[in-house]
């Protein structure tokens, strides 16, 4: 269990982006004259953007236009956000207060792409929170490859075995243990997937349990 970094997720972890994202997706397929179900916009959590068109394609058929899709998605999601901001969740302020204070380094490593990741931390009020950000483009390949947290733990100089990953998806976890790094499984919904349980290192319910266990893990230090 001991570390000397953190890296967190970003969708569904640090940020509740996806009931932005399925509200915007739904919307959009019904203009188009489909019905995406809230269970199918769920199973898209944790994925970049090429598998979440090509679930969308198999889901709509193959005459859906998944660019025009894609634009309308966009701008129902930034009309959104825009007006209402992103919601933070709980635990992340005194989370990131904690490693801090405590010279803990920490990045974010998500399967957004960078600049919608720096555009999300904005609206959430968390622009500047991470110096370290690592986004889908700045890799060969996204989650589940281990890409983005290997690239983090280089720009932290920090071996990634004594990193903790913070994941709330199947995704990410397969991305974290093929990494080789400490998965914690913080689950953004329910049921929790089995596969996800069986390749994590631990489980908590939310970002407070894990500062709980971090300030456990450094009293003993």
């Amino acid at each position: 269990m001991p570390f000397s970094a953190v890296l967190f997720d970003m969708d569904g972890l640090v940020l509740d982006t996806e009931s932005t994202y399925c509200q915007a997706w739904q919307q959009a397929a019904a203009r188009m004259g489909h019905y995406l179900s809230d269970s199918f916009c769920r199973s898209l959590s944790g994925l970049h953007h090429q598998a979440i068109d090509a679930k969308l394609q198999d889901a709509c058929g193959a005459d859906f236009d998944i660019q025009a899709f894609n634009r309308r998605a966009g701008a129902c999601w930034r009309e959104r956000v825009t007006t209402d901001g992103i919601p933070v969740k709980p635990g992340v302020a005194e989370l990131l207060a904690y490693l801090e204070a405590r010279q803990i380094p920490f990045a974010l490593a998500t399967n957004s792409r960078a600049a919608n990741a720096q555009e999300c931390l904005a609206l959430a009020g968390l622009a500047g929170a991470f110096k370290v950000l690592v986004g889908r483009d700045d890799v060969a390949a996204g989650k589940p490859s281990p890409d983005v947290f290997l690239r983090a733990a280089a720009l932290l100089q920090t071996p990634i075995h004594a990193c903790w990953v913070l994941e709330d998806s199947l995704t990410g976890i397969m991305a974290a243990h093929s990494a080789g790094a400490f998965p914690v499984l913080v689950p953004s919904g329910s049921p929790v997937e089995t596969q996800a349980l069986a390749l994590c290192a631990m489980m908590r319910p939310d970002l407070s349990a894990v500062l709980a266990t971090i300030r456990a893990e450094f009293a003993h230090r």
